[in-house]
């Protein structure tokens, strides 16, 4: 492919006849994160109808820090949050209230640095991290070696055998080859994936438009 931001023949393949949706950069950092909690583990359906409900505890349905950690844990349960994520997105509530949780300031801070700084927050995991930094801040260079899809995908689609720590290893040098666009190569994996099964694990992070 002419111009194709990345040179691998795999990727280049998946991507012929396979628009991307446009992803913005977020507004509201404390309510993606706050939605990418409540999504995890789920089909995209389901973490859909999930979140709206949660919101609908808010006034003009606008989750924020103040108003989240006075909600209590029976009408997070209520919406259908387990007590695990509900004592999660409290726990975002709380940090954003004593930290600078905004746009602005996490555009002038690396990837690692806001993997670091978001993975303090108890609930918060490396992979949900990187979820930000691809969905809501449009990082370019992002490869989530722990998604579920992302193996799956890459182990069919590069006949990757190994298991264990050598698996992991292997994926990340053949992301590598994609660099510095590996979160565009990751959506593709994603997208390739989506094709494979009707109720894909990741539908609703390639329709993800906070």
């Amino acid at each position: 492919m002419y111009n194709f931001p990345i040179i691998d023949p795999i990727i280049q393949s998946i991507a012929v006849g396979n628009a991307l949706p446009e992803i913005k950069k977020t507004t509201n950092l404390f309510v993606d994160l706050v939605e990418d909690i409540v999504a995890q583990q789920l089909s995209g359906k389901v973490a859909d109808v999930i979140f709206k409900r949660f919101c609908c505890l808010f006034p003009q349905n606008l989750p924020t820090p103040e108003l989240l950690s006075k909600i209590l844990t029976e009408d997070l349960r209520s919406v259908g949050l387990s007590n695990a994520k509900a004592n999660y997105v409290r726990n975002i509530a709380e940090y954003a209230m004593t930290n600078i949780l905004t746009v602005e300031h996490f555009n002038s801070l690396s990837d690692v640095e806001i993997i670091k700084e978001l993975t303090k927050i108890k609930g918060v995991g490396v992979w949900t991290a990187q979820m930000v930094l691809i969905f809501s801040l449009n990082r370019p260079d992002v490869f989530p070696v722990d998604d579920l899809a992302i193996r799956l995908g890459m182990q069919k689609l590069y006949a990757v055998e190994q298991e264990g720590k050598a698996l992991k290893q292997k994926l990340v040098d053949i992301a590598d080859g994609w660099r510095p666009n590996r979160t565009l190569g990751t959506r593709y994996i994603w997208a390739w994936v989506n094709s494979q099964k009707k109720n894909a694990v990741r539908m609703w992070q390639l329709c993800y438009n906070p």
